[in-house]
């Protein structure tokens, strides 16, 4: 048997380099705190994040090649920026649910955000303490792939070698944030929609929402998943509300409500539940797929703690050290007690709250080891969290409720278990993908670990802001805040209904069970992902149909790289410069969004109240944004395929 070949890092781990230091933690901090308000952004508003590492590592080598830093300071700058995608990913999944389920009403109080702060701590702490027991064995795995890993360390690699792709993530985001003021300001409409009427019967058409964010969602899932997700919308408006509204107010719309306004009420009061029992089947299927590797995930976390626990050699090399494994126990112990107090404070029962501390603990540790798994395989943008915890907040109820919980009490301990989980795992899969980037770099375990833990503690202390400025500026802009037409929501909507219906009892079962049985036909039809489907259902039509066209600007991109014949090379060229243009919009859009929110939060005014180009805009102009949006899209990562004898850039992934 031949002796397996030593791996060698790019720095070796006998180098002596600047790592962790001040401008490379602040940097990291910086970044989190933004892509992680943007995520929590595009997670409200259209039920899904985007992986924070790319433009991460972008952002983070341009800033840290500004003060001729070295890589592993880029390394460690991008790990701490990149956490906060994680926080924001938990904390949009499940904090909205204590306002969608009628616990925090108002949603912000200092009580709800010194929870919400502690939630996220508790959770991301619990991340980096697992994969730190974790890591060695699962980094070294040959079996983990790790894609979006290989793909930040070589940027990082070619970065060294002058190329970042910076200024197409900073020009796209100038460009996103440019067309999101001037949405803002009327210059042209956001959106359109008409009433087709017959002899009897409404059908409600809408078109896309002009966003640079959705279109770039797109671009980047690309035309058959953004197709998926698009059907779901044509059969929840062109499908079910119209045919529920046609059978159930005949020829006289709902009081108060004229036709196009009776449409869109059906849609939330009745296809919205049918959306939410198809993404629990969706939910359910994703896991069964996943199903070996998911016991496998959790039959290899039982055999590292072992393995953990019985120590290591005295002499460990610098790229092998982790936190010391006394300071794990002693973390997790202390994040326990903390989350018993939590759930006691939730639950005001000390048995339930030491019950659902417990399930936590151990959800948590087996769902950690699960998503970091599951990330080596298909990289975090695929990481089904929303399905993990779905899962986790099952068994909470059904233990609440054999406990004698009810009312809002059990409904808020069961979110708390799901929330905690939720960020934990979160975290868990993006530190294991950031800890196999510096396995390849030579980045420091301990260190990077340690970077996450103030990135967690400072995304846990400010995440709550954007929420709560998204929240009160969308009601005082006319909307209803979480769970309405701006900000869906749609996997904290669905954790706030299973939690209540599990334990207040209070679910509309027999829409829950036609949405179940939908989902088990598109199983039947080998959909490949119902729940996408699903949640194109929930979410309003412009929103999926934006997507959509993001995702048909990618598939004449993909066009052109046959028609050109371009090879494996140019490819990715364009397709690495297409997603940094796609992460810029989204980026600059959100941030804008954000800024737009936060003038509302505290003017009480909307953008348009203080200026605005017209008092009607023209829908005219809304297309040609979007025809120069898809040309941006097109044009520029078709011009940087380079020429065929280039060396191949590395894949990037999202």
């Amino acid at each position: 048997m031949a002796e397996q070949k030593k791996f060698v890092p790019f720095v070796s781990s006998e180098t002596n380099m600047a790592e962790f230091t001040i401008r490379a933690l602040i940097i990291g901090l910086v970044m989190s705190v933004i892509l992680g308000a943007a995520n929590a952004y595009l997670g409200l508003k259209a039920g899904m994040t985007i992986a924070a590492t790319y433009p991460a590592a972008v952002i983070g080598m341009a800033l840290i090649r500004l003060f001729k830093g070295t890589i592993l300071e880029e390394n460690f700058a991008r790990t701490v920026g990149s956490i906060g995608e994680s926080i924001a990913a938990g904390a949009t999944f499940t904090l909205p649910a204590f306002f969608i389920a009628g616990i925090w009403v108002p949603f912000f109080s200092t009580g709800n955000y010194m929870v919400s702060a502690a939630i996220m701590a508790a959770g991301g702490v619990l991340g980096i303490m697992f994969v730190a027991l974790l890591r060695k064995v699962m980094v070294e795995d040959v079996d983990l792939p790790f894609p979006e890993s290989v793909a930040a360390a070589e940027i990082h690699k070619s970065g060294r070698s002058g190329g970042t792709g910076s200024k197409f993530l900073f020009s796209a985001m100038g460009i996103g944030a440019v067309v999101e003021i001037l949405k803002q300001f009327k210059l042209f409409a956001p959106n359109a929609d008409g009433l087709f009427s017959l002899s009897k019967g409404n059908i409600l058409f809408r078109s896309p929402d002009i966003s640079p964010a959705y279109m770039g969602v797109g671009y980047i899932i690309g035309p058959r998943l953004a197709a998926l997700n698009f059907s779901g919308g044509v059969i929840a408006w062109g499908l079910l509300a119209p045919m529920i509204a046609y059978f159930k107010f005949g020829d006289t719309p709902m009081e108060g409500k004229d036709w196009a306004g009776t449409i869109i009420q059906v849609w939330r009061d009745y296809v919205r539940p049918i959306a939410i029992g198809g993404m629990l089947v969706g939910a359910s299927f994703t896991l069964w797929k996943m199903r070996k590797n998911l016991i496998a995930g959790i039959s290899r976390s039982i055999g590292d703690v072992k393995k953990a626990a019985a120590g290591e050699s005295n002499h460990v090399e610098r790229i092998e050290k982790d936190i010391p494994f006394k300071w794990i126990l002693i973390g997790i112990g202390l994040t326990g007690v903390a989350t018993f107090f939590i759930y006691n404070y939730f639950a005001q029962d000390i048995f339930a709250a030491l019950v659902a501390t417990v399930v936590m603990i151990i959800a948590g540790f087996f769902f950690a080891a699960v998503s970091g798994y599951l990330v080596g395989i298909i990289g975090s943008s695929n990481n089904p969290i929303s399905g993990l915890t779905l899962s986790t907040l099952v068994v909470a109820a059904l233990l609440m409720v054999a406990l004698g919980m009810s009312g809002n009490t059990g409904v808020a301990a069961v979110l708390g278990v799901a929330a905690v989980v939720c960020v934990s795992a979160a975290v868990a899969g993006e530190m294991l993908q950031d800890l196999k980037a510096g396995h390849f770099l030579g980045g420091t375990p301990w260190k990077m670990q340690i970077g996450d833990l103030f990135g967690i503690a400072l995304s846990s202390v400010v995440m709550f802001y954007p929420l709560m400025v998204l929240h009160e500026g969308d009601i005082k802009a006319g909307g209803t805040g979480f769970g309405g037409d701006a900000l869906a929501a749609p996997q904290a909507s669905l954790m706030a209904i299973l939690s209540k219906g599990i334990v207040a009892g209070d679910m509309e079962w027999i829409l829950i069970l036609v949405g179940m049985l939908m989902g088990v036909g598109f199983i039947l039809m080998n959909v490949k992902s119902p729940m996408l489907v699903s949640v194109g259902m929930y979410l309003p039509l412009g929103t999926t149909f934006a997507i959509f066209v993001g995702g048909l600007i990618k598939g004449i991109v993909e066009r052109f790289n046959e028609k050109r014949k371009f090879n494996d090379a140019q490819k990715s060229r364009v397709e690495n410069t297409g997603i940094l243009i796609s992460a810029g919009l989204i980026a600059g859009e959100a941030l804008v969004g954000l800024l737009f929110a936060t003038i509302m939060f505290f003017a009480e005014k909307r953008p348009s109240e203080i200026f605005s180009f017209f008092e009607e805009p023209s829908f005219i102009i809304s297309i040609l944004v979007v025809v120069a949006l898809a040309y941006l899209l097109v044009s520029v990562p078709l011009k940087n395929a380079g020429k065929p004898q280039d060396p191949a850039p590395p894949q990037v992934s999202m």
